[in-house]
């Protein structure tokens, strides 16, 4: 039993001491499933993709010689733009953007120790909702859309120093953004991240 309780205490040790801190940072492309169901008095609507960005901090806990598991705790700014004409003939604007504080869970896989491979969840809380019309902006109300917000996240990873890295990342949301959605077309978020990370230990 002693050597038991030793080991443990052994092992826990060990993973204390290789765990890695860092920040990161970068871009999102992001866009929302069957965006172009919103009614913005448009004919004919179309969606596009919304730049953004993401920051945040993270931890790294190796488990493996070649696996680690990756927790993070990022802000993320998401949403989609939609184009179209009103009956007149005149242009007709919309900007959704929807700020979220995210945590993905991260599961990576090193091919080789500079590159690597990444899936895992991703759990998100609503921070704030605003739209801009036509050049004009304002405060969305929350109270329809859903809080939580879950996805999945698959990536890849380049250390190019021991310290300093890249990182790209597709999470595809499983939640309807909105409440009590009465249409059959579920809105979700779909983002595409890239960016730069810096980690503080070895």
């Amino acid at each position: 039993m002693k050597k038991l309780f030793l080991g443990a205490a052994i092992a826990i040790s060990s993973l204390s001491f290789a765990q890695t801190f860092g920040i990161k940072g970068g871009m999102n492309l992001s866009s929302i499933s069957n965006a172009d169901s919103f009614d913005v008095e448009n004919s004919n609507v179309n969606s596009k993709s919304k730049v953004g960005f993401n920051a945040g901090v993270f931890a790294n806990f190796p488990v493996a010689e070649s696996f680690s598991i990756q927790p993070e705790l990022l802000y993320n700014g998401l949403g989609t733009k939609l184009t179209g004409k009103d009956e007149t003939g005149n242009k007709d604007a919309l900007t959704l953007n929807v700020d979220y504080l995210s945590l993905p869970v991260m599961f990576q896989y090193n091919l080789v120790p500079q590159f690597y491979l990444e899936a895992g969840p991703q759990f998100s809380y609503l921070l704030s909702s605003k739209v801009k019309y036509n050049g004009e902006s304002s405060d969305s109300n929350t109270d329809g859309m859903n809080k939580f917000d879950i996805g999945i996240g698959l990536g890849a990873g380049f250390n190019i120093t021991p310290q300093f890295g890249i990182n790209a990342r597709y999470v595809a949301g499983f939640t309807d953004i909105v409440k009590d959605n009465p249409t059959d077309n579920s809105l979700k978020n779909n983002n595409f991240q890239v960016g730069l990370y810096y980690k503080f230990g070895k």
